[in-house]
């Protein structure tokens, strides 16, 4: 008999609110190690919510977020960065004064900088427009430029769960 083996995430339940509008309700989803999961639905459906209430803001009223095998439900969002999970949420949200390579130190990994050029380079071979820009504010760049420099952000991080919101908008 062969086990599935536990899903990375783990998502049973959820139910999230904005004041008293009800935001999420008994929402349920597990991705595995090494998936792709896309979702996909209409503007005001819920997605950006999710993905905000995985990572603790809003917080979930009930049901839980399973994390490898940890419930992180009612983690703060530090704690949940902590444990590599990172995300890009929608609107190109840069530190807009900082310089591109400020925001990329920004993203990464706040216990381990000992491989921050090794991910630097990483991140600029597969956005090669950013590393032409790195002491470019990040607020001067293209929208699409903005795109490539919030989500390079995420991956410095060496997230084990990336969180991707409207990725290819602008680009």
């Amino acid at each position: 008999m062969t086990r599935t083996p536990a899903p990375m995430l783990r998502i049973r339940g959820l139910t999230a609110y904005y004041g008293s509008i009800v935001a999420l309700k008994g929402v349920d989803i597990e991705v595995q190690k090494g998936e792709i999961v896309t979702l996909i639905g209409a503007n005001g459906a819920g997605k950006s919510t999710l993905m905000m209430t995985i990572f603790g803001n809003p917080r979930a009223r009930d049901g839980e977020i399973v994390y490898e095998g940890r419930d992180i439900t009612r983690l703060p969002p530090h704690e949940i960065a902590r444990l590599r999970i990172a995300q890009s949420p929608e609107g190109r949200r840069i530190f807009p004064r900082m310089s591109v390579l400020e925001n990329l130190q920004m993203g990464a990994a706040i216990d381990n900088l000992a491989h921050f050029d090794e991910d630097l380079q990483r991140v600029t071979t597969l956005f090669p427009r950013l590393k032409e820009r790195l002491d470019q504010r990040g607020g001067t760049l293209s929208g699409g430029e903005q795109q490539m420099l919030a989500i390079a952000r995420a991956l410095m991080s060496r997230p084990r769960l990336l969180l991707l919101d409207e990725p290819s908008l602008g680009l």
